[in-house]
């Protein structure tokens, strides 16, 4: 009994220090746990050298806590050895799995894109430090010189930063002259300039969510896949956060319960792996299969 509460611990340890979208809620589904326990184990970590922080009703423990710290510097490459390895894999062939999982295991960690530019790496660590101080304060501010993809222009925009995602490289503000909440990526700002002013749009901030393949959106959906031991292997190669939803079922299968922004990622596993795969529960997900299925029997006619 006390090891499945250690298991349940570890699990819930594991969930915080990436949770970017689980509410107590879902967390409570995911663990099997009642609330009044869920906040045990939360007062618990806050006691523990955890620091604990809650934005929007979503709980996540920080990085720079003293615990987290600690083992990170035992196991965590310094920026010179984190820049070798970068080139070395560079240099590897980049279809060799190996070579694959190790460049994914660093990008949750390094920028590999930007990590051998000192200038560029300095300037977004001080915006990312910024954009901090001003959510922590709930302080509007000016993202400088802001290069849009969208609409090919540069200039500055002027928000209400509420929410980090993609591993501090984006983020998500309220727009006040669009009156729309757009999704920021970090490397195209120059500078942040923060305000003193505090937030006068707080309750029109929309919360967007990332699921782990990759898609965006302001809702999540339920999904319950029985996957097989071949499509079990395959889906968390291709996406290594799934196995942290993966419960087994039986001798050689696997419940896979999750949250998901589209029916795309999803659905193009599930497509790709049909008869290896069994979705027990999501009536979108089966209807977004059923379709594709009636679109190729058409081409294919």
């Amino acid at each position: 009994m006390r090891h499945d509460k250690l298991q349940q611990q570890l699990q819930l340890l594991l969930l915080l220090t990436e949770n970017r979208t689980f509410t107590v809620e879902m967390l409570c589904k995911k663990l099997g746990l009642q609330k009044r326990n869920l906040y045990y184990y939360l007062d618990f970590f806050k006691g523990a050298e955890f620091k604990l922080e809650k934005h929007n009703g979503i709980y996540t423990i920080s990085r720079d806590s003293k615990f987290i710290s600690r083992l990170a510097e035992t196991v965590k490459f310094t920026e010179d050895e984190a820049v070798m390895m970068k080139r070395l894999l560079d240099d590897a062939d980049k279809n060799n799995v190996i070579v694959q999982g190790l460049r994914r295991k660093l990008t949750r960690f390094y920028d590999l894109d930007i990590i051998d530019s000192d200038e560029i790496r300095q300037r977004e660590a001080a915006n990312v430090s910024k954009l901090y101080d001003a959510m922590k304060f709930n302080l509007q501010v000016t993202l400088k010189d802001y290069s849009s993809p969208h609409s090919h222009t540069t200039g500055d925009r002027f928000v209400e930063p509420f929410m980090f995602l993609n591993g501090n490289r984006d983020i998500r503000a309220y727009e006040i002259s669009t009156g729309m909440n757009k999704t920021y990526r970090v490397a195209r700002m120059q500078d942040v300039v923060v305000h003193n002013t505090t937030w006068e749009h707080r309750y029109s901030h929309k919360q967007i969510y990332i699921d782990v393949f990759n898609f965006a959106s302001d809702t999540l959906t339920p999904v319950t896949l029985r996957l097989d031991q071949l499509s079990h292997n395959v889906l968390i190669e291709e996406y290594p956060r799934t196995e942290h939803d993966m419960k087994a079922d039986g001798d050689g299968f696997w419940l896979y319960n999750a949250y998901v922004c589209s029916m795309l990622g999803i659905g193009r596993f599930v497509l790709g792996l049909l008869d290896h795969v069994q979705i027990i529960d999501s009536l979108e997900l089966s209807q977004y299969i059923k379709d594709k299925l009636a679109e190729f029997q058409k081409i294919s006619l």
